[in-house]
């Protein structure tokens, strides 16, 4: 094997497949094809048609997992069958031009260089391998908080456990009724001790719906780093799930050093895929794992090509086989949500969220728990209705066709978030079913 590369081996024992036998024995692929192109997206009736999803039922648990667009639904398929067709040869031929593809659609969406992401499976996958992998001395700490997902702080502790370093818990905020951005942005400035190393915050809480301020708070580490040696330099980590695919922000531009998401939520992705992005002077904190499949890598280690310096990425996306017809038609979900406009997407999200907080503050029998203000709050709306527990209010309302959730935390919420595939009509239908609610 040293003395060929992939590409001899791959046609020298008759596996690869050539342009003209994989068009004439496969007629549902076409060299070089992308995915069916995303219909004129100018009306939310237009964005609402490319899904499957039932059509006698109101969804608004898309946050926790999304239907798929029709462009992503047939690239999935595409990809599919042209691994069952030939699971080598078509894995072969597509796999690097894939996953650059997707890469590079991805960058142009956050607005970063293609070299700063790594492809994850989920959002926990990219947290437990950030924070698995971050290289720690027993004398610092980690700063996080008592609002964070249990995938949070559950990576955090094996972290800490395999450093020695310590994990520090706060409180953001003293209560939902009166938080104020400055009152979150002061306290974790106030929190940081000069042993901390690593500051790990969750953009949209899933368990209230709060949203921090993020860019200010990464200003206020910024301004406390200012007079740091850069061994000692705070990192300021978001697990930024539940605002992409909702907030129009360039992350080149956010502050933080690194961001870890799930794509198969808000950004319509295929389920099982996320993304892990850092910030070029931070990826060294990071080492991998897992080892990675990347091709340059592989190369490299069969002595196909000498040893070179790759980006700190590469190694950090987990090798393994993957559900690659997922993985590969992720750069779909990109590209439907730049088709209907970063812009637009975050205007309507909050437009239909301040309706639903809106309607429901004025219930008498509703406690309402996610900040009105849109500064604090984002897709997530988070509630209780007096005297019946989180999971029977949502249980009544399926009975009635509207599709949510509960918190999945140690106090329970019944959870509704209004998203790109719901319309102002059905919020009004939401409304009217909670108001009917009684013990």
């Amino acid at each position: 094997m040293s003395a060929i590369d992939r590409r001899d081996f791959l046609t020298s024992s008759g596996l690869a497949l050539g342009a003209a036998l994989l068009t004439a024995e496969l007629p549902f692929l076409k060299t070089g094809a992308a995915a069916a192109s995303v219909e004129k997206l100018d009306s939310w009736e237009a964005v609402r048609g490319q899904f499957s999803l039932s059509p006698g039922l109101v969804h608004m648990a898309g946050f926790f997992l999304a239907s798929h667009p029709a462009s992503v639904r047939e690239a999935i398929d595409r990809h599919r069958r042209g691994l069952d067709a030939d699971p080598i040869g078509y894995w072969f031929e597509q796999d690097e031009k894939q996953e650059t593809t997707v890469l590079r659609t991805a960058a142009e969406y956050l607005a970063v260089d293609p070299a700063e992401i790594a492809l994850t499976d989920s959002t926990t996958m990219g947290l437990g391998l950030l924070y698995g992998g971050l290289q720690l001395r027993s004398t610092q700490e980690i700063l996080t908080t008592t609002h964070d997902h249990y995938s949070t702080e559950t990576s955090l502790r094996l972290g800490a456990e395999r450093t020695g370093a310590t994990v520090r818990q706060i409180p953001l905020y003293k209560s939902l009724k009166t938080v104020s951005r400055s009152e979150l942005i002061d306290t974790l400035a106030q929190q940081v001790r000069p042993h901390t190393r690593v500051i790990a915050v969750t953009w949209v809480h899933s368990s209230t719906g709060l949203k921090l301020p993020i860019h200010e708070m990464a200003s206020a580490i910024a301004m406390i780093n200012r007079t740091r040696l850069e061994q000692d330099r705070v990192i300021f980590c978001v697990d930024g799930v539940h605002a992409l695919g909702v907030e129009d922000f360039r992350l080149s531009e956010v502050g933080c050093d690194f961001m870890v998401a799930g794509t198969h939520k808000w950004m319509f992705g295929p389920r099982g895929t996320g993304l892990v992005w850092g910030h070029k002077r931070a990826w060294p904190v990071a080492h991998a794992t897992i080892p990675t499949f990347n091709t340059q890598a592989y190369d490299i280690w069969m002595q196909l090509t000498p040893p070179k310096e790759l980006p700190p990425s590469v190694y950090m996306t987990p090798g393994g086989f993957h559900s690659f017809e997922h993985r590969w038609a992720l750069d779909e979900a990109f590209k439907f949500h730049q088709a209907i406009g970063k812009s637009r997407v975050t205007q309507r999200i909050y437009e239909l969220n301040q309706q639903l907080k809106q309607g429901l503050a004025k219930m008498p029998h509703v406690t309402l728990h996610t900040p009105l203000s849109q500064d604090l709050s984002a897709g997530i709306v988070c509630f209780d209705v007096v005297g019946l527990p989180a999971r029977h209010v949502v249980e009544r309302l399926r009975e009635r066709g509207i599709i949510g959730s509960v918190t999945p935390y140690a106090t329970q919420y019944a959870r509704l978030a209004p998203g790109l595939l719901n319309s102002t009509q059905e919020v009004e239908t939401v409304l009217e079913a909670v108001q009917n609610l009684r013990r």
